[in-house]
């Protein structure tokens, strides 16, 4: 039975790193809010209301700006959480359904920011204090016991484990550490060390042009090596192939999760999720604070063309809910679509009038989209995230219940028959599955279903009494955006940036030279380097103050945290620089 839903951003597998690591230190107070400025306002069209949308009106409207969004769907785009039509019973609300769980981790600072600038009733943090950190994550091995790993960080207590599942995560953890050759976990031990200590210039010009399989060698490497580190790690992170991701953008966010791991410049713990469905922890509460600021949204409309003229926008070209089209005229524009949906709307003047938005046709998004499972019994998983890291379809999930601390699922979701979801994303879309021998794109939807369910059941049953029961299936529930499953056009709506080598020279900045044009979105240029909630926020924040810079506006600006950046790691960058600009390989580099 179909269940239909929509997003992301997908569970990182690198957060398998902090087993074992040190962490410290608070999550940083919240910004003081900037002061509003009626004087410095004008009128502001924001087409697109997904989170980086909602984020640059949330901005403009403390600085005093007249906003109105336009939304062609529902406001907050992959992020949000939406209703499963017909599920709901006797006065609770419908289940639960999403794009693909949320992923919020500590390397985040922007988005946060923007959270506990978000009231909600009895959280002092406002919508932050809505985020619940998962004590331990896995990696399941089909066949082989899974990987228990937990996830230190003061103040977690980890886990209690019966005698049973301490015994096999001792097992898996040997197994792991036996199959996987010490030299060779000691050579990609010294290819990260390369990395963190390479300079901007190598990163930027050698690195991104490098797939991450080279980079480590994957295909001299065993098969554990590659499932592990080469194409699990690329697949998760960063929803490309191995062999064509940038290890510039690899090893930016790997990095990343390592000094998280040790508590070095974190938000937070390395991994954070929300304790109740999206819209109801977090969208809902937004778009209400933003009314209350004067944020104005339509939603329905869709954005056909940006009209461009005399150097400037001169209009949107929009077409309302009823199909009747209209000319938005505004002082300022944000396009604010993800990049796949705003590229259609940039007319050859428009694209003449500055290079950056042509090089944009060059951008690849691909299929990484999430199904959900409702079941009747609890499964007993480990309570965090998993990684099925042999699964041909590259599937990650998360038993959602007993991170919503404080409600009885069945009593408040559904007919009163289902106590969980067990939420999915699907990032490999293009490769047989073990049912139908088949592609995901090939498979209709039930078919869809079936073979996830299955590559689940392979990935947790294996060993041990079987975690995920047939006879507990209750229903599930698909990405709407998806259309046209077993059709030899299949479409999605919602599909997601990738970075193969050398997307980094094509990634637009946010200030375009059309003096009242601006770009915002996961695809724009911003130090994070990847497609998720964290470079959305912080591109809004980087198109708002190009604005404010071309306004002329007195408002203060944004703040845009960058990754940390260890210090004692600057003189051994700056060595490299030498280095690199005499044509030399990094000290470190053993080839």
């Amino acid at each position: 039975m179909e269940r239909k839903g929509t997003t992301r951003r997908a569970f990182v597998a690198g957060a398998g790193a902090v087993a074992g690591a040190r962490a410290a230190g608070p999550a940083r107070a919240a910004a003081p809010r900037p002061a509003r400025s009626a004087a410095d306002g004008g009128t502001v069209a924001v087409l697109g209301g997904g989170v980086a949308g909602l984020t640059a009106a949330h901005e403009l409207a403390e600085r005093g700006f007249r906003v109105t969004v336009y939304e062609r769907r529902a406001l907050g785009g992959k992020a949000r959480s939406m209703d499963v039509p017909g599920s709901a019973r006797g006065g609770r609300r419908p289940l639960p359904g999403e794009h693909g769980f949320r992923f919020i981790p500590g390397i985040y600072h922007n988005l946060p920011d923007t959270m506990r600038r978000i009231p909600f009733p009895g959280k002092p943090n406002g919508v932050y204090d809505n985020l619940v950190a998962p004590r331990e994550m896995a990696l399941a091995r089909t066949g082989r016991e899974d990987l228990r790993l937990p996830i230190p960080w003061p103040g977690q207590k980890p886990e209690h484990l019966t005698l049973d599942e301490l015994r096999r995560s001792l097992t898996a953890l040997l197994d792991t550490a036996l199959r996987l050759p010490p030299h060779e976990a000691a050579y990609f031990a010294n290819r990260a060390l390369v990395f963190m200590t390479s300079c901007p210039e190598r990163r930027d010009e050698v690195w991104e042009r490098t797939p991450w399989w080279e980079f480590i060698r994957a295909g001299r490497m065993s098969l554990d090596y590659q499932r592990l580190l080469a194409i699990g790690l690329t697949r998760n992170i960063v929803a490309t192939k191995a062999e064509e991701a940038s290890t510039r953008t690899v090893g930016t966010i790997g990095e990343a999760f390592v000094f998280n791991a040790l508590g070095r410049g974190a938000d937070g713990p390395p991994d954070r999720v929300l304790d109740v469905p999206t819209n109801q922890a977090w969208i809902d509460p937004w778009t209400a604070h933003l009314s209350s600021l004067g944020v104005e949204f339509k939603v329905g409309w869709t954005l056909r063309e940006m009209r461009y003229g005399d150097g400037r926008i001169t209009a949107a070209l929009v077409d309302d809910p009823g199909g009747a089209r209209h000319e938005v005229t505004a002082d300022h524009y944000i396009s604010a679509l993800p990049v796949e949906h705003a590229r259609r709307t940039w007319g050859p003047r428009l694209r003449a009038a500055d290079p950056q938005l042509a090089r944009c046709d060059r951008l690849r998004t691909d299929w990484m989209t999430g199904i959900q499972f409702y079941l009747t019994e609890r499964p007993p998983l480990v309570r965090g995230h998993v990684n099925c890291v042999d699964s041909p379809w590259a599937l990650t999930c998360i038993a959602q219940a007993h991170h919503w601390a404080g409600r009885d699922f069945a009593a408040e979701y559904g007919d009163g028959a289902v106590v969980d979801c067990l939420s999915v994303d699907v990032s490999e879309w293009d490769r047989p599955g073990i049912l139908y021998g088949k592609t995901a794109k090939q498979c209709t939807r039930d078919q869809v279903a079936r073979e996830v369910w299955a590559q689940l059941k392979a990935a947790l049953n294996d060993t041990g009494s079987p975690a995920l029961k047939d006879g507990a299936l209750h229903s599930w529930f698909l990405d709407p955006g998806v259309d046209g499953l077993g059709t030899p056009h299949p479409t999605n709506e919602d599909e997601l940036l990738v970075h193969p080598v050398g997307t980094f020279y094509d990634r637009p900045r946010s200030r375009t030279q059309v003096p009242n044009f601006f770009l915002a979105g996961d695809y724009v240029s911003v130090d994070i380097d990847l497609a998720t909630m964290e470079g959305a926020n912080a591109s809004a924040r980087q198109a708002v103050n190009a604005l404010l810079d071309q306004a002329g506006s007195t408002a203060p600006r944004c703040t845009v945290v960058p990754l940390f950046r260890p210090p004692e790691l600057e003189a051994l960058k700056r060595h490299d620089r030498v280095r690199y600009r005499l044509g030399l390989p990094n000290a470190l580099d053993l080839g």
